[in-house]
């Protein structure tokens, strides 16, 4: 038994701020900044904009490309470290917001390593039997506002990182095979 993604999805904010943005904020240079980290640019959070919104944006593509109800959502796992509360957590805020009510949804908090956690922690889930369907999110605000103002971190962190895949996991009986070109999974 093995499991495979059957949707993903993803968002980024609208506000973009490039090497030249930040040229005008600190002594530095577009050429510096790709040389030292290959980044271009990167996409800011709004005020309005959490862990959870960006998710919750993310996980509404995810669920349709997957064709699936959101009731059918047996498990929610976020993988963050920069939620804004402790609780609830992200996923449950997700979880409210997606309107799915009686499934198991928590936060994994493991810095770079979180996804692949979470991707663990649904995989067995599934492979278990315990759910059909899981819902993984990656999803952080890195530097909000009042951090931006550290050089360093302004120069080398994504304000805000895209939520790089969501999966609702699917058994194989009813699972079409569907070659996509990201991590994920769902029992087959």
């Amino acid at each position: 038994m093995y499991t495979k993604i059957i949707g993903t999805g993803s968002y980024l904010p609208e506000q973009v701020r490039t090497n030249a943005d930040l040229e005008k904020m600190v002594d530095t240079s577009d050429e510096w900044i790709v040389t030292r980290t290959g980044i271009r640019e990167r996409h800011i959070a709004a005020p309005n904009e959490t862990v959870s919104t960006m998710g919750f944006e993310a996980a509404t593509r995810a669920i349709e490309m997957a064709g699936i109800e959101k009731d059918q959502i047996g498990l929610i796992v976020v993988a963050t470290t920069s939620a804004t509360h402790a609780f609830p957590s992200a996923a449950c805020q997700i979880q409210s917001m997606l309107g799915i009510k009686g499934c198991p949804a928590f936060d994994v908090a493991a810095a770079c390593a979180g996804f692949t956690y979470a991707l663990s922690v649904a995989d067995q889930y599934v492979k278990s039997g315990a759910v059909k369907y899981a819902l993984v999110v990656g999803s952080d605000v890195l530097a909000p506002p009042a951090i931006q103002q550290i050089v360093g971190l302004l120069l080398f962190l994504a304000m805000a990182r895209a939520l790089r895949c969501w999966l609702p996991l699917k058994s194989r009986e009813s699972s079409p095979p569907i070659c996509m070109p990201t991590v994920v999974m769902v029992n087959c």
